[in-house]
């Protein structure tokens, strides 16, 4: 299928890593220009030098923990882009709690900042530079908003939670420019970090709940998120899509296996 997405000019925060390098290479083999924000000009520089042939990406060192940096992002984006068509708020993380059992205040305030008003800035920002033309953005949010988590996400979930409700009504102030916001709940993704930091006991239950009996790879929640910015869907705004595999939505997930003896 041909999205439409040759020539567009896409903005993705946390382009470096996990899905939001493969958001990036999937947007970059449709045919789109990217710029990708990060704070390690590192990890830029590598992912630039190894997507570069794919297309025109470039990077733009930020901090997600400094609001004015993503309008500065968005100003360097459509300067060095012409204009920016979408927008994918990816950038976000946990926080362990630093006292022991109990969140403290700069723990609730770095995640709150990572997760919320990352989303909340960053759409502020690429709005600013879409009321002529229109866009789309995707909020990234989790499935930890729908099904909680204990100890070191337990409030991550909820800020995720926020993000969700937050495209909804963000597509409802931005509509009448054309603009629309959707959000992709992505379900446990085996990106580097958690290949690298998940135990293989922790692996197997997720295939074990997950009606796919895995984990996903980085692409394949790249790829929906690449279509929703994509013209094919231009009449999906204010939802948000469920990437999970099928994992907890039954309790019963190895039914049709053992139906089938396939276990």
């Amino acid at each position: 299928m041909e999205l439409g997405l040759e020539g567009k000019r896409v903005v993705i925060t946390g382009g470096t890593r996990g899905i939001g390098l493969a958001t990036a290479r999937a947007f970059l083999e449709e045919g789109a220009s990217v710029v990708i924000g990060a704070r390690n000009k590192a990890e830029l520089d590598s992912v630039v030098k190894d997507l570069s042939s794919l297309g025109t990406i470039i990077p733009f060192q930020f901090d997600a923990l400094d609001t004015d940096s993503f309008y500065s992002l968005a100003d360097f984006a459509a300067e060095k882009l012409g204009g920016i068509d979408a927008w994918v708020n990816n950038v976000g993380a946990s926080h362990p709690k630093s006292n022991g059992d109990e969140y403290t205040a700069d723990d609730v305030r770095w995640t709150e900042a990572m997760c919320f008003e990352s989303a909340v800035h960053g759409t502020q920002a690429a709005v600013r530079h879409m009321k002529e033309n229109g866009g789309a953005i995707v909020n990234i949010s989790s499935l930890a908003a729908r099904v909680g988590t204990a100890g070191r996400s337990t409030i991550y979930g909820p800020l995720k939670a926020a993000v969700r409700l937050l495209a909804s009504n963000q597509a409802a102030e931005y509509a009448v420019y054309g603009i629309r916001v959707n959000c992709v709940m992505p379900g446990f993704t085996m990106t580097e970090t958690v290949a690298r930091n998940v135990s293989d006991a922790d692996k197997s239950l997720v295939g074990e709940r997950t009606l796919i009996r895995r984990m996903a790879r980085p692409e394949e929640i790249a790829y929906p998120i690449v279509f929703l910015c994509s013209d094919k869907a231009s009449y999906i705004t204010g939802t948000t899509l469920e990437v999970s595999g099928g994992r907890d939505v039954v309790l019963n997930p190895m039914y049709s296996y053992e139906k089938e003896g396939k276990l």
